[in-house]
């Protein structure tokens, strides 16, 4: 199981077609972006993704990702906390410094996870594959 506060209070996110894009009024917050993950040596470790829900999520939910090399597909769903086999976090959200108090470690909730993925092939129906 994977180590998430789900106690942490989620506030909504915008349906993906109302969630705006990158765009040209971004491109000095993209900049700081890249020089802060430079200076940090993380260019090549971290990166952004649009904030957006296709659905809600109850607070011991989240949504994980599992991966069919053999199809190159990826697969998302919607899997209790605490009965997760996935145990890595691959996309986070920062919450401001207020709700993590003064300085906001990363355990005192600076962020939030999203999402989970594991190294494992874990998409539904290849549990046991290999297994004879």
């Amino acid at each position: 199981m994977a180590d998430i506060n789900v106690s942490a209070p989620r506030t909504s996110l915008p349906r993906f077609e109302e969630a705006e894009a990158l765009g040209p009024q971004d491109a000095e917050f993209v900049r700081d972006l890249v020089a802060v993950l430079a200076r940090h040596g993380n260019l090549n470790r971290f990166g952004l993704c649009l904030l957006h829900d296709h659905f809600p999520l109850a607070p011991d939910e989240v949504l994980v990702e599992t991966n069919d090399a053999r199809t190159r597909t990826l697969h998302a769903q919607v899997e209790k906390v605490d009965a997760t086999r996935h145990t890595k976090a691959s996309q986070w959200r920062f919450s401001p410094h207020a709700q993590g108090g003064q300085g906001a470690e990363p355990d005192d909730g600076a962020y939030q996870v999203l999402q989970l993925c594991t190294t494992l092939d874990l998409c539904p129906g290849r549990e046991h594959e290999g297994d004879d």
